[in-house]
């Protein structure tokens, strides 16, 4: 992304602050048109009561804040394309990337008109919330100027969310390339799809992929409902799940997951409705191959005609050396098909789902009210999110899959994974896929659904699948499958009908499947001439050996899961011969140099680690156990990064009553390392032991740590 960065113009600031002046007393002032309390449990666990849903957002916001104001305050800086002047040089790339999209005259343009005036006062309870926690803690403040926070602001997190979590970075980087990533399409060609094989979703380097998988009445042995709530992030950082418990007066009760600086629950449950959310990847960003005009580049040609590009100026605030303000202004071009980018090998415009979409903070809001799967879908109509696959059951013993996208409609006989030609305005998409029309599953005959990241072509039973003859190419769903979701598939096609203790094993399943590309890697090892080198006939005879299993006790998977995790750490396809021997011969290095051994138990390699707490931990890469482990060479075992995070297992039984368990991968403290719930739920979580997260209000009571209206 530092290619962006193109013929810089500085010049040094005077003051470059845009932000009116923080008024504390102001915001202190505020305080006392809210009416809220915050119940801490004895897991520290926030349970927020308002006398309105605004006032039990501000009481979460407080709650936030004292628990990870670093990380809402990074954030900030990042959605305002402001990055830099706190980061330095490093952050101008995505600082350039706020202002290239126009992400914030949207928001100016729409906020007051197309969000509705219930989410405006949430967000806005939210924000006053930020900013009273701010005002009574100036000492927790470490850059007085991104204050004040405003609903702005959360809305604009809002939405870069969503960009990064269907890739939509990972189209530019390949732009910005040293030479052209595709050929561009024409006429006749077909389209092919955007994601096949078998691979991990990164963000930043880091898997983040998610498990959903519910059963109806008609695959249960006691008539219950079930759903797994299992999304896998980060286990530290601004996308690590914090768990948060949101009630008022006027009828909001719902509790889950949410990320730092986020208003609204955005996977969890209330009392009839539950709902899981899976990161998806459909073909979501085209580029176009712009001809510009051999004597005038701010021409372009569209339908025969030359077009001039729009062209406006945006400044990038930087800081050098930690002290010294600079501004870099920089040109930000934009065509009839979108923004556009300048390379060396070409001109290039992007046309991306979402692109002017705001309401995200507004469907989030809305979807923890729905009393029913029919209601919660007809708010999944508002189709404000870009992707992710849902999975959701109710108390009625109704359970749904959707594929959810803003799937385009594009013009038939391209090839929309390639580049388009850029001087045909056929090929400008504007409008997207009705919702009846995306993929989904409801209440099928076999009684189960499983999203894990994979194809939404192979969810249930066969039969009830959706069939991708009624989808165009063009669309550009993934055909990916998952080891977890053919793992989970193979399971219920076979076990069926299900206790709750077979539920609560298949969540937590610690093999890969025998089709799935990891097992086919094992046996590619075997293909290798071992005759001159020992360590690799030795290696072989351990892999032949090995189960697939990622339980503690596996004597096989230490090795086994190391040469399958190079998949996660490179994404290769298949690899060569020389690659696999080398990754077998550096991963039985590894583990004679650390352990003595290539047979430990997996457990002593495989750990949670968190403060004073060093734990074993089962499960791994792409196992519906997900664990992500790095750092083996520092200090000769894994450490947990990603995976399991805060998950629910939440039931109803036949007469609607609802039971749900739940654990959290270390505690709700993120940041504070003395406060006694940094890590006072990893012990269980390493171990599998869920708890009630005392969603009742019976039980709330019994197991009150402290309760209080600040």
């Amino acid at each position: 992304m530092g290619r962006l960065m193109l013929a810089i113009s500085v010049v040094v600031l005077a003051g470059c602050d845009s932000q009116p002046p923080f008024d504390a007393a102001a915001h202190l002032a505020k305080r006392a048109g809210y009416e809220f309390t915050i119940r801490r449990d004895i897991w520290g666990v926030p349970h927020v009561h308002g006398r309105q849903d605004a006032d039990a957002a501000f009481g979460l916001a407080y709650a936030q804040g004292e628990d990870h104001w670093a990380l809402i305050e990074d954030q900030i800086p990042f959605y305002r394309g402001t990055n830099a002047r706190y980061n330095g040089p490093d952050a101008a790339a995505t600082d350039y990337l706020v202002k290239w999209l126009g992400i914030w005259p949207d928001i100016e343009a729409r906020y007051e008109h197309e969000l509705s005036s219930a989410v405006r006062q949430y967000i806005e309870g939210f924000v006053d919330g930020l900013n009273y926690y701010a005002a009574t803690h100036p000492e927790s403040v470490r850059h007085a100027d991104v204050l004040p926070i405003t609903a702005h602001d959360v809305v604009a997190g809002n939405v870069l969310r969503h960009l990064l979590f269907y890739g939509f970075e990972g189209e530019i980087r390949k732009i910005m390339g040293s030479e052209r990533a595709h050929a561009v399409s024409r006429p006749g060609t077909t389209s092919v799809s955007v994601v096949d094989g078998e691979r991990d979703l990164l963000l930043g380097g880091v898997p983040v992929g998610s498990n959903a998988l519910a059963v109806s009445p008609r695959y249960t042995t006691d008539g219950a409902t079930r759903l797994a709530i299992n999304s896998h992030q980060p286990t530290t950082g601004p996308v690590a799940w914090y768990e948060a418990h949101v009630r008022s007066n006027a009828g909001l009760d719902v509790m889950g997951g949410l990320f730092p600086g986020s208003p609204s629950i955005s996977l969890g449950f209330n009392r009839r409705v539950a709902w899981a959310a899976t990161v998806n990847r459909p073909d979501l960003v085209d580029v176009y191959v712009l001809e510009m005009h051999p004597e005038d580049d701010s021409l372009y040609r569209l339908d025969g005609e030359w077009v001039a590009l729009e062209q406006r100026s945006v400044d990038i605030e930087l800081t050098l050396w930690e002290w010294l303000p600079w501004t870099s202004t920089q040109e930000v071009l934009r065509s009839r098909h979108g923004p556009v980018l300048r390379t060396q090998h070409g001109t290039y415009a992007v046309r991306y789902a979402g692109d002017g979409e705001i309401r995200q903070a507004d469907q989030w809001y809305r979807l923890g009210h729905a009393a029913s799967v029919d209601e919660w879908m007809a708010v999944m109509g508002m189709q404000s999110f870009a992707n992710f696959n849902f999975v959701a059951a109710d108390a009625g013993g109704n359970i749904v899959f959707l594929h959810n996208s803003l799937t385009p409609r594009r013009t038939p006989g391209y090839d929309w994974s390639r580049y388009l030609p850029g001087d045909d305005s056929s090929l400008i998409w504007s409008s997207y896929l009705p919702f009846d029309a995306l993929p989904q599953v409801r209440n099928p005959d076999s009684g189960y659904v499983v999203s894990a990241n994979q194809t939404p072509f192979r969810v249930t039973a066969g039969h009830e699948d959706p069939d991708p003859a009624d989808f165009s190419p063009a669309d550009g769903f993934q055909t990916l499958i998952t080891n977890r979701s053919r793992r989970a598939l193979e399971l219920f096609d076979v076990l069926g009908p299900i206790d709750e203790q077979e539920f609560f094993d298949i969540k937590h399943d610690k093999y890969y499947s025998s089709a799935s590309r990891a097992a086919g890697w094992v046996r590619q090892a075997f293909e290798l001439d071992a005759a001159s080198s020992d360590l690799i006939s030795q290696a072989q005879d351990v892999l032949a050996r090995w189960d697939l299993g990622t339980g503690i006790g596996n004597r096989q998977a230490a090795l086994g899961v190391c040469v399958v995790a190079t998949d996660w750490e490179v994404e290769g396809e298949r690899l060569h011969s020389e690659e696999l021997r080398a990754a077998i011969e550096r991963c039985a290095t590894r583990l004679l140099q650390h352990h003595g051994s290539l047979e430990p138990e997996w457990g002593e390699v495989n750990r949670h680690v968190r403060g004073g707490l060093n734990l074993p931990v089962g499960g791994g890469p792409d196992i519906l156990r997900a664990i992500y482990g790095r750092g083996m060479d520092e200090n000769g075992y894994l450490t947990n990064v990603a995976g399991d995070g805060l998950y629910y297992l939440v039931s109803w039984d036949v007469e609607g009553r609802q039971q749900i368990r739940g654990t959290h991968h270390f505690g709700s403290a993120t940041l504070d390392e003395d406060s006694p719930h940094y890590a006072d739920q990893a012990s269980a979580y390493a171990s599998e032991t869920l708890r009630d997260p005392l969603f009742e209000e019976t039980l709330l009571l019994q197991n009150l740590e402290r309760s209080y209206s600040p």
